[in-house]
């Protein structure tokens, strides 16, 4: 099969996820026709042969929603001709449009795609799409449906972990990331967001807060307890699905979990002639990617098997990997994944994550994959990976090597 490069990959900085964030003036569609120009004009593209445009996002309803890529194209500098997919597969939706993307060329369908997300949390609010999952009792009854708070104190209960790591874990992700913009290390890839006159309205991460430690975690109440212990609450639910817990511990509040942010992303991949043609150097081959179904009630530990079957595809071991981008949307998550491999925690989401500096939905996966990408260039690493857990129980994986 033929190889599927990335060419090059941007996103936006996250602005807050409400009515005075800085990008709340901005539609899903804007920011996503900013990222587009944004690849477009760095790297030459206004009359590349693109065969598609694959975007992904979560809550797909109002202005998200009516194919967006293909309106997203229309509202950017790209050829008319060039068509656009919506894809949602929940948090991991903006990596599963680079996985589809470089399976498309690795297959021949094309030469060269665009492909990432957008998730603008504070104009659609997460949910409103009435999912059936969460709402249709039909189906959330027979699934012992809980909400994803809850999935995350299953997990912490079930694995052993305190309110002192995932506390921990929050305060390194804060520090990491306010290292990582004193440091520039995301200079090459965050493009500032401008408004209608072409003013800067954001370049940076404002959902941040570097100043967080233990003792201001330590006052924060669990945001899950009440939903859960509330009779008739969710821990009822979820001991039905899990008797051997007995009760669930909360250990997770808003200083530990991701933060609710708007934000964008986009990611070049093609093939060798694609590069070639137009002048363009690949920074990383995509080496492999997976995907997977797990447990819809926990729902959270998808990175865990995910990237057990993609390393048995491949035919790679998990000390082959020297850097890991791991999506946090709980501190349980990650710490699932750290005691799931025995991984290093210094090669694990070396410049925070979600946790600082929030998790658009749509966005996350083909942000935290451009991530990767810089860092590996950065600390001179050959192989990295990046997942996340999804919704309703699935995971998300990809493995990708310098070039």
């Amino acid at each position: 099969m033929t190889d599927a490069y990335i060419y090059d990959a941007v996103r936006s900085p996250r602005g807050r996820g409400r009515q005075d964030g800085s990008l709340h003036e901005v539609t899903a569609l804007g920011l996503s026709a900013q990222m587009l120009d944004a690849l477009v004009a760095r790297n030459g593209l206004e009359a590349a042969p693109v065969e598609d445009v694959i975007w992904g996002n979560a809550t797909q309803v109002g202005e998200q929603g009516g194919c967006l890529a293909r309106t997203a194209v229309l509202a950017s500098s790209l050829d008319q001709k060039v068509p656009g997919l919506s894809i949602n597969r929940f948090c991991a939706s903006g990596l599963e449009a680079v996985n589809l993307a470089a399976n498309q060329v690795r297959a021949g369908a094309g030469r060269a795609y665009i492909a990432g997300g957008v998730e603008m949390m504070g104009r659609v609010a997460m949910g409103s799409d009435g999912a059936a999952v969460a709402v249709d009792p039909s189906v959330a009854m027979a699934q012992y449906f809980v909400p994803q708070g809850i999935s995350a104190d299953i997990i912490a209960t079930e694995h052993g972990f305190t309110r002192d790591q995932a506390d921990a874990l929050a305060v390194e992700s804060q520090r990491r990331a306010a290292r990582a913009w004193a440091e520039g290390r995301f200079a090459k890839s965050v493009v500032p967001v401008r408004d209608v006159n072409g003013l800067t309205i954001l370049d940076r991460d404002e959902h941040m807060r570097p100043e967080t430690d233990m003792q201001s975690l330590g006052a924060l109440r669990p945001a899950f307890k009440e939903m859960g212990e509330v009779m008739p609450g969710f821990d009822q639910v979820a001991v039905m699905k899990y008797p051997h817990l007995e009760r669930i511990e909360h250990i997770h509040h808003a200083g530990n979990s991701s933060g609710i942010v708007d934000g964008a992303a986009a990611v070049l991949i093609g093939d060798a002639d694609f590069g070639r043609a137009h002048g363009l150097t690949p920074r990383a081959r995509i080496r492999a990617s997976a995907k997977i179904g797990t447990d819809p009630t926990i729902m959270l530990t998808g990175p865990v098997p995910v990237t057990e079957k993609l390393l048995a595809e491949a035919g790679m071991a998990i000390s082959d990997i020297e850097l890991f981008e791991v999506n946090e949307a709980f501190s349980a998550v990650v710490l699932r994944f750290l005691q799931a491999f025995d991984a290093d925690p210094e090669r694990v989401n070396v410049n925070g994550g979600a946790i600082a500096m929030g998790h658009p939905l749509g966005a996350t996966g083909a942000i935290i994959l451009g991530t990767l990408l810089d860092e590996m260039e950065r600390a001179d690493r050959q192989v990295g990976l990046a997942t996340l857990c999804v919704a309703s129980g699935m995971g998300a994986a990809t493995v990708i090597e310098r070039v």
